[in-house]
């Protein structure tokens, strides 16, 4: 297979083209893949999680929470795309904090990813065993056990990325392209425009029942209608051409799901009280139910099955690869850095990460799954407005080529860092207890790495990029 990559300083230079075409990973992705692998992730937050902001604060609350939260993750694909599409390899932010703060940064970092997306993973595991426990009760089947589906659902997804990245991505591509239709369908029939409208926003919608608390508390939840759209960094090392690719596949799956997840909201409080929509399931399915129309069910129903699929395809997929590069790296042990001789997939760190999702899926409810999720999330993002303001410090634009410059330095940074604020102190009015847990954990395995881990480090292996020395160094 031939590839054309960049030797300019700054984009997938010669280091990492030498090291993907020598037993590495392929280079085979395209844009539609980068975006079927952001939106795909992100898709199922509109199928369920996101109403439990409506819980919150109200159906208000949830929608203010839902524009907030894009704002947020609008700063995150901004500032990601610019580093990303330079530090073009495997590890996404985990590569970056590697290259531009340093081991200990790199290493958390690379723990918030794998954390935050084999959380995912397990929350939407859970999902399938809900809906396939709904639906089998609808038919007259009560009772049925939800687990072999939740094992089953994860082994099949596991097997598919061991076999493959292209395969693996371009089925989260059809499938969620479907999933992202039936919430357009479900939309134009219940809207007035083809006849009568079963919404009824009037009679349904009431003022904020908690205040500006419940708005602030609902900023929690919010970030469920778009965490894990930083997760196309991941593909950074397959994709053909970080430059294009990488940019253009995650600013467009932001844009996408910020439309989706504003027609979700719309259609799903017209038809619910928000007592009901803030602890249902599976919302938008229940949405379809309400609307009357046993087509719309059926569709929203393989809708919801499809974006569970897509997700937890897409966290299988990213969270291996964090693993893998620091296995590569050796800040893990090297064995999880191998990458199988046929499939170049880093086999190894997909099959270790298999029983932890699995452990979750099986034995913790939603709600803190979810919240496990958001909270590494969160952790990540903080980090990304101080990796962007050091980047820039230590390499300006005129010293390094970029594949993306992001406008409005340092807003997007600043912006988002007082949103991350926010949203920590919206985290502890509801799930304080996790919060502290998660950092203590943080904390702890931090030193674990800093006393031990780090001596088995190649340190002079560490940098692969072929940039100049920083700027006052």
């Amino acid at each position: 297979m031939s590839d054309t990559v960049s030797n300019t300083p700054g984009i997938a230079g010669e280091a990492e083209s030498t090291a993907v075409q020598n037993g590495g990973l392929l280079r085979v992705l395209g844009p539609a893949h980068i975006w079927a692998l952001g939106v795909g992730i992100v898709l199922v937050g509109e199928y369920m999680g996101w109403n439990f902001a409506v819980g919150k604060g109200g159906a208000y609350a949830a929608l203010i929470a839902c524009w907030f939260a894009g704002i947020l993750y609008s700063c995150v694909a901004m500032l990601d795309s610019e580093v990303t599409s330079t530090v073009a390899a495997a590890g996404g932010q985990y590569t970056q904090a590697k290259h531009i703060i340093g081991p200990l940064m790199a290493f958390n970092v690379g723990l918030y990813l794998v954390f935050a997306y084999t959380m995912l993973e397990a929350a939407n595991a859970i999902t399938v065993g809900f809906l396939v426990e709904t639906v089998a009760g609808m038919s007259g089947h009560e009772g049925l056990d939800p687990r072999p589906f939740i094992v089953l659902s994860i082994m099949f997804l596991a097997w598919l990325n061991y076999r493959g990245v292209l395969a693996t991505l371009t089925f989260s591509l059809v499938i969620t392209a479907i999933a992202f239709s039936a919430i357009l369908i479900l939309f134009l029939a219940t809207s007035p425009v083809f006849g009568e409208s079963p919404l009824r926003h009037v009679e349904l919608m009431t003022d904020l029942p908690y205040g500006w608390l419940g708005v602030l508390a609902a900023m929690h939840f919010g970030l469920w209608y778009y965490l894990g759209i930083e997760g196309t960094c991941q593909a950074a090392e397959e994709v053909r051409s970080p430059a294009r690719s990488l940019p253009f596949g995650t600013l467009a799956g932001v844009m996408t799901l910020a439309i989706a997840a504003t027609l979700t909201w719309y259609v799903c409080v017209g038809l619910m009280p928000w007592e009901y929509l803030g602890q249902s399931g599976v919302p938008l399915f229940d949405a379809a139910r309400l609307s009357g129309s046993t087509s719309l069910a059926v569709l929203l129903g393989i809708g919801t099955l499809f974006a569970t699929l897509a997700s937890a395809n897409g966290c299988i997929n990213d969270a291996s690869r964090a693993w893998f590069a620091m296995g590569r790296d050796h800040y893990l042990p090297s064995w999880f850095g191998a990458v199988h001789p046929a499939y170049r997939t880093p086999y190894r760190s997909i099959i270790f990460l298999v029983p932890i999702a699995l452990i979750f899926a099986l034995g913790a409810p939603l709600d803190q799954v979810i919240t496990f999720s958001i909270l590494s999330g969160l952790l990540g993002y903080t980090f990304m407005p101080l990796n962007m303001m050091l980047f820039r410090r230590k390499w300006p634009l005129d010293s390094i080529k970029r594949g993306y410059e992001h406008p409005f330095h340092p807003i997007p940074a600043i912006t988002l860092l007082c949103l991350c604020g926010i949203t920590y102190f919206a985290v502890f009015l509801g799930y304080g207890t996790q919060l502290v847990a998660m950092i203590a954990f943080y904390i702890v395995v931090s030193l674990w790495f800093h006393f031990w881990r780090y001596r088995f480090v190649y340190r002079a292996a560490q940098f692969t990029m072929p940039w100049p020395k920083p700027k006052g160094y």
